[in-house]
């Protein structure tokens, strides 16, 4: 069997995701398979639904089996995304394509790029210092630094889908790994445009009109979600996330705070002030941005701490081989997809199977169930720890 991978967070699951699979399937593959973020996302937010529901939606729109992406990973910044992602992949033998959707590129176009970043010579490291001393964020520095350099396209270091497609690329050649990168062309809205109008709109949009509720919101959804998506998405309800967030910031100390993966030079600091001194999330993290520290910077460090992620712990499960925990499978291939997986790492798919796992295997899969009860703390609702959908 060979499976084409997607990397995915599916927050909500909308018609730009159905079209990607579609075209997954139409390049050959024998399976789709999606490693998906858990309950918490890249963006430093809980999910609008719990990862049983959306790996559900993945399988009823065209997947045939999701893993989840272990939440230090998942929480990361795009490299250590890309990196926990790509380690989880090539992993698994049968595992012989990415795609991803981009802006523009083709997949040598991508390995090109992701080769002069990963080489970081002088030139590079000294262009990369005069950015960053300018109070430019580390991935707009070092984009700066690549394109000064030049013999990289400038267009796939200038948009979102495009820069995590070359840290793709980065994580395969670091790994050593076999997969080939698919770059598909994306269609519709672009990764944070919040025009709510047509049938293919962004997640940002999307995740808009679910919080909005109202009627125009929801022709919005119906128009740009499938319909098992749209059915959960009119019993949507908002998580506790950002109190609990911020009652964490408030409790935790500035040196546990320092261990995220995301914070450095002081950050600490200035977030426990502000925690202390405005309690509400929407303004204490407006009050944190800068050039230097983006939006999505601040929001996830607040998520690193609140779910107890330290950077230590990240860098060492990155180098230690680990497991796929499959959510969800089409019931009608379990058994060859599951025998395919098992050619790989360690396949976690009921209780007594994590009880096979060793050292930071284990300590990973620990802070993944961590994660799993605050998700439901935070919403509301039971989700049970460890369970696979068959579908």
């Amino acid at each position: 069997m060979k499976f084409c991978a997607v990397i995915c967070e599916y927050n909500p699951f909308h018609n730009g995701h159905a079209y990607l699979l579609e075209q997954m399937r139409a390049a050959g593959a024998d399976a789709v398979l999606c490693l998906m973020s858990g309950g918490f996302t890249q963006r430093g937010d809980a999910a609008v639904f719990d990862k049983y529901t959306r790996a559900r939606h993945a399988i009823a729109c065209g997947a045939d089996v999701v893993l989840e992406l272990p939440a230090a990973f998942a929480t990361a910044p795009a490299e250590l995304f890309a990196r926990g992602a790509v380690h989880i992949l090539s992993a698994i033998p049968s595992v012989v394509s990415l795609a991803f959707g981009c802006e523009s590129g083709t997949a040598e176009d991508f390995l090109s790029t992701a080769r002069a970043a990963n080489s970081e010579d002088k030139a590079f490291k000294a262009a990369l210092k005069e950015n960053l001393q300018t109070g430019e964020s580390y991935i707009r520095a070092r984009n700066a630094a690549l394109l000064s350099l030049g013999g990289v396209d400038a267009a796939l270091l200038s948009s979102p889908n495009n820069i995590l497609g070359v840290e793709y690329c980065r994580a395969l050649l670091s790994e050593e790994s076999s997969i080939a990168p698919m770059p598909v062309l994306r269609i519709g809205s672009g990764h944070a445009d919040s025009d709510p109008r047509g049938k293919y709109c962004s997640s940002t949009a999307l995740r808009a009109a679910l919080a909005d509720g109202s009627k125009k919101a929801k022709r919005t959804l119906k128009r740009n979600l499938p319909a098992p998506v749209f059915e959960d998405a009119l019993h949507y309800r908002e998580t506790g996330y950002k109190t609990a967030a911020m009652c964490a910031a408030v409790n935790a100390s500035a040196a546990s705070i320092a261990a995220a993966p995301d914070c450095s030079e002081g950050l600490e600091n200035a977030l426990k002030t502000i925690a202390a001194s405005n309690p509400a999330y929407d303004d204490a993290v407006r009050k944190l941005v800068s050039r230097r520290y983006t939006l999505s910077r601040i929001r996830r460090i607040l998520m690193q701490n609140f779910l107890g992620i330290a950077r230590k712990d990240v860098q060492s499960f990155l180098r230690a081989p680990l497991y796929t925990r499959v959510l969800a499978v089409k019931k009608e291939r379990t058994g060859e997809i599951l025998s395919a997986l098992a050619e790989g790492a360690p396949v976690i798919a009921r209780r007594s199977d994590a009880l096979l796992l060793k050292r930071e295997a284990r300590a990973c899969f620990e802070t993944d169930m961590h994660a799993n009860a605050l998700y439901g703390a935070i919403s509301g609702q039971y989700i049970s720890d460890l369970k696979t959908e068959f579908l």
